[in-house]
């Protein structure tokens, strides 16, 4: 039960920002940061003064602890490394519609530096490690994060006094953040041709195309044009016929289909491992608790073992998701004829 003191006001400012009543992944990692001076840094550097991967700090926290912190600023720093990415495509745009021999070369070699930030945002992923730990993640932090339809008791979420405003209505979005809602790999995704839509006659909108609900206004604005883009890189890449771009073009989808096997190890270590953890814990408890001779199966605890019915924080069944977006992924890469 959200009380009508706070569910009134955030479902009017929900309403204005066109954005669910519910932590979103803008509120914990795109809008959620300082600059926070580092030492020896020389007055006249060109960094001075503009936030880079080593002088950014979170703002706002459930636990004030190192690793929630590390788990937000590692989705920051993928978001501060994107920005070179995003100035790739600028100008791949640009030279697309040209469209001459010296532009299909000038795209190649875009193409390769984008790969080079893409492999750049896996190794960031992966330095999550360092300072965020598996379990304290799982059971401290994340139950913050997760959302009405991640919640394993299916309780629902009621917001009193909802019916009391003629200005709000029942939110029907409630996943909490997830790094699917992040703009800049639904962008890397468009650029470069990867469809995730479920299948072309379906009715029900997929995962990622839900996601966007999630994200701010201007962002949603973005993907949109994006989408709209009468001459997109895939298309041109598949009609120039030239050897050079389409080796560099499929050189970069493999790259965002490592970035996501990176994904799936980190989801191991972080969700898949833990959970396992802690319903054979779990387990043992009750075992010491009734009597070794007592059954205590479940079928639940049989799913979250075998990793079925693993929920992420956006309420998508998450080994199936993340598998399936690694094989649309790969299924960008143009084969040879």
């Amino acid at each position: 039960m959200i009380p009508r003191s706070i569910a009134i006001p955030i479902l009017r400012v929900s309403q204005s920002l066109d954005l669910p009543p519910i932590l979103t992944y803008s509120d914990t990692v795109l809008y959620n940061w300082h600059i926070h001076p580092v030492p020896d840094v020389p007055a006249d550097h060109k960094n001075r003064g503009l936030p880079t991967p080593e002088n950014i700090r979170t703002n706002t926290m459930f636990t004030n602890t190192v690793d929630e912190e590390e788990f937000y600023l590692c989705s920051s720093r993928i978001e501060l490394k994107g920005v070179e990415a995003l100035e790739l495509m600028r100008m791949m745009m640009d030279d697309i519609f040209v469209g001459d021999t010296s532009a299909i070369h000038r795209i190649s070699d875009y193409l390769r530096r984008m790969t080079t930030v893409i492999k750049d945002l896996q190794i960031l992923l992966l330095q999550v490690k360092k300072f965020c730990r598996p379990d304290l993640y799982y059971n401290v932090v994340r139950p913050w994060l997760r959302g009405e339809d991640s919640d394993r008791g299916k309780r629902k979420w009621i917001y009193e006094g909802v019916d009391e405003d003629p200005k709000s209505h029942h939110p029907t979005e409630l996943s909490g953040p997830s790094a699917g809602q992040s703009t800049l790999i639904h962008v890397l995704d468009i650029h470069l041709g990867v469809d995730h839509q479920t299948s072309a006659t379906s009715q029900i909108p997929s995962f990622m195309d839900r996601m966007k609900i999630y994200m701010p206004r201007s962002h949603r604005s973005l993907l949109n044009h994006l989408i709209a883009n009468p001459r997109p890189l895939r298309g041109f890449v598949l009609a120039s016929q030239d050897e050079e771009i389409k080796q560099a073009y499929n050189q970069a989808v493999l790259a965002l289909k490592e970035f996501r096997d990176a994904h799936m190890i980190i989801t191991a270590l972080y969700v898949i491992g833990p959970a396992r953890r802690a319903v054979r814990a779990s387990l043992q408890r009750e075992k010491e608790e009734i009597g070794p001779d007592v059954s205590t199966k479940d079928p639940a605890t049989d799913d979250i073992l075998n990793d079925s019915t693993l929920k992420g924080t956006g309420g998508t069944y998450l080994v199936k998701f993340l598998k399936d977006t690694r094989l649309r992924t790969k299924a960008a890469i143009i084969e040879k004829v």
